[in-house]
This record gives C-alpha cells, structure tokens and sequence, in this order.
C-alpha cells in the first residue's frame, strides 16, 4: 500500500529536518553526485517529485530555467519556499503521485529518495505518467536509498528495476547507473533519456 498523507504529516511535525538533508555530510555528497550525473549542464523546464524541505531543490534551481518542486506535506513545502526565497524560477506545488502530477512537458525529471514510499501498482502508473510528460530527449533522473526500510511499500533496488523495465520496451534509454555505500547505508542513481 502506498504510505498515506498522514505518515508525512507525522514524520514532519516530530521534526523540521526529519532525514537530516541539512546537514548530513553523507546527503550532500549524493546530491554532488546527482547534480553530477545529470547530462545536461542546463535544463529549460524541470520537475522535482518529493522535494521535501528544498534543499537539493535549491542545488536544482541553478541548473534549470524553470523548476516545479511538489511534495505531499505542506509542512516540508512550508520550509522549501522559506529555504528557497529569493529564488524566482521555482514554483512549489503540493501533489500526489501517481494522481496528480503537473502538466509537461518537461526536459528534466527528477525522483529523488520517493518512490519507494509507492505501492508496485501506484509506482507503475506514476512511472507511465512520468514519461508521458517527459518531452522527447529529455532526461529522468532516479536517485534512492537501498538498504530495506521496514515501513516502505518497496526497496530503492525493486524501483529502479522497475524503471529499467521501461528502458527494456523502449519508453526510456537508460543512459547510466551507479550505486554508493553499502546495505547500511547506500544509494542507487540511475539516468534515463526519453527516446527523441
């Protein structure tokens, strides 16, 4: 079953930086590496699934010209738009996956650390509505925890095969993979292309 709005909700109110984004020397160097595995050093359109309390969205926002940052929790939404002030090309946008996803197209898609809060059946239509609104050539980036996580509906590992199977019926083009860290504390980031 795909986590419930509720579980955000208490996860936030118990803690205004509740997987320590902030200041974790282990978060910041996966967001280095995913800024890094991006092909495009500049993107026109880009949306940020699950964006939390904004900080990759700040690192984002300078290598995009446009970016809609979503989240369930309207407490983590609070604190990205308070992080994120003076940034004028994000607009923040509270949205469920797989339901309610913005309009594209766009040219960057990226699904950090979220999927895996989706049921198997949930995360099959969210990734059908990801490609629908990624325009052709552009990008989809996933990044994910992999050690087991008790109260996940699934593994970073069960999410990115699940995008990989795209790859294999030609929706995607899997551009590149890499995993860091291990089974206590690792993530997986794999880089796809909507074929042309």
């Amino acid at each position: 079953m795909t986590l419930p709005d509720r579980y955000f909700d208490d996860v936030y109110a118990a803690n205004d930086d509740p997987w320590n984004f902030q200041g974790s020397p282990y978060e910041a160097a996966k967001y280095a590496r995913t800024l890094a595995a991006l092909p495009q050093e500049r993107y026109g359109r880009a949306l940020e699934v699950g964006c939390s309390i904004g900080v990759l969205t700040g690192l984002l926002a300078r290598r995009v010209d446009a970016l809609t940052a979503v989240d369930v929790s309207e407490a983590a939404l609070q604190r990205a738009r308070a992080r994120n002030h003076g940034a004028q090309n994000v607009t923040f946008e509270r949205r469920r996956l797989p339901q309610d996803v913005p309009a594209g197209p766009f040219d960057l898609v990226m699904l950090s650390e979220v999927l895996y809060y989706l049921s198997p059946t949930d995360l099959e239509a969210a990734l059908d509505v990801i490609v629908a609104r990624t325009a052709p050539g552009g990008t989809v980036l996933l990044v994910h925890w992999t050690p087991h996580v008790h109260d996940y509906p699934q593994t970073g590992d069960a999410v990115h095969e699940a995008a990989l199977a795209r790859a294999g019926r030609g929706e995607l083009t899997h551009l590149h993979g890499e995993r860091h860290g291990d089974d206590r504390e690792g993530y997986r980031l794999d880089v796809f292309e909507r074929p042309a």
